[in-house]
C-alpha cells in the first residue's frame, strides 16, 4: 500500500502513531482497535470554497465496516446511555459534497460525549475554528482532534453493543483539538485547546494548552513533520487568539 503520509493531502504535515490509518475521501482517521474509536482524527477545512445549496447534514450515523466487528462500535453502542455520537471530525467542516458530509458520520469518527458539552462549548470551538478558516489571510486549516484518556481516573465504558460481538467503548476524560493554520505567506501558526468531557463554562479560549504537553496525553507529536520543538511548546495567551 502507498504511504498515506504522502497521498493523503491533510497528513502534510504529520500525525501521531496509531494502530491503522483509515483513509477517506477528505480526511484521516488513526484507529486505535484499543480503545474502539479514533486515536485522532485530521482534515483540511474546506469553508474557502463554494459551497453548493443542496448540502445538507445527513446524519446517516452507520458502522465502519473498514473495521473487524470487534473492534469497533456500532449504533447499539450508543443506545439508551445519555451520550451523543460526538463528531471529530466535525460534519459542518466537511460539507461541500454529501458523499464528503456522509463519511463524517461513520462512527470511527464519533466517540462519546456528554450532550452538555457536545452541544455547547465544543460546537463553539469547532465554530471557532471555521471562523478562523475564513480570514482572507488563511490559506488552509489543519485540524487535529483526539479523544484523551487520564489513566490516573476510572474509565467507564458505554455498550456494549448488542450481539455475539459486543463491545464496550470507552468513554473519554476529555478532548483536544489542535489547530495549525497556513497563511498564504507560507507562514504556521498553532493553538491547542484541552477540554473535558462536561458541560464548561468560560470561553474558547480558557482552554488553550501547550501542544507538548497535550502530546504526552495523548501519545505522539502531533505535527512530526515540522522540524523543530518551537511550534509545539508555545501556548497562546487568550488575547493573542487567532491573531497573526
Amino acid at each position: 500500500m502507498d504511504n498515506p503520509f504522502e497521498i493523503q493531502r491533510e497528513l502534510r504535515y504529520g500525525a501521531p502513531k496509531c494502530d491503522e490509518i483509515l483513509t477517506g475521501r477528505y480526511f484521516t482517521i488513526g484507529y486505535s482497535w484499543y480503545f474502539r474509536q479514533a486515536k485522532w482524527t485530521l482534515e483540511i477545512i474546506n469553508r474557502n470554497y463554494y459551497i453548493p445549496e443542496n448540502t445538507r447534514r445527513l446524519n446517516n450515523f452507520r458502522a465502519d465496516i473498514r473495521l473487524p466487528r470487534r473492534f469497533r462500535a456500532d449504533l447499539s453502542a450508543y443506545k439508551g446511555n445519555g451520550f451523543d455520537r460526538g463528531h471529530l471530525a466535525a460534519s459542518a467542516n466537511q460539507d461541500i459534497q454529501e458523499i464528503q458530509n456522509s463519511e463524517t458520520f461513520l462512527l470511527s469518527n464519533m466517540s462519546p460525549q456528554k450532550p452538555g458539552f457536545n452541544r455547547k462549548i465544543w460546537k463553539d470551538l469547532e465554530s471557532a475554528v471555521r471562523t478562523l478558516n475564513d480570514y482572507k489571510d488563511i490559506l488552509e486549516t489543519y485540524v487535529l482532534t483526539a479523544p484523551m484518556f487520564y489513566f490516573e481516573r476510572e474509565i467507564k465504558t458505554i455498550g456494549p453493543a448488542l450481539g455475539r460481538y459486543g463491545i464496550d467503548v470507552p468513554i473519554p476524560h476529555a478532548f483536544c483539538k489542535s489547530v495549525l493554520a497556513e497563511n498564504k505567506r507560507g507562514k504556521l501558526k498553532l493553538w491547542t485547546f484541552v477540554m473535558e468531557n462536561k458541560e464548561l463554562d468560560g470561553k474558547i479560549e480558557d482552554y488553550l494548552a501547550n501542544t507538548y504537553d497535550v502530546e504526552q496525553v495523548v501519545g505522539g507529536r502531533f505535527w512530526d513533520r515540522i522540524s523543530g520543538n518551537d511550534i509545539h511548546k508555545q501556548k497562546e495567551t487568550p488575547s493573542k487568539i487567532w491573531d497573526y
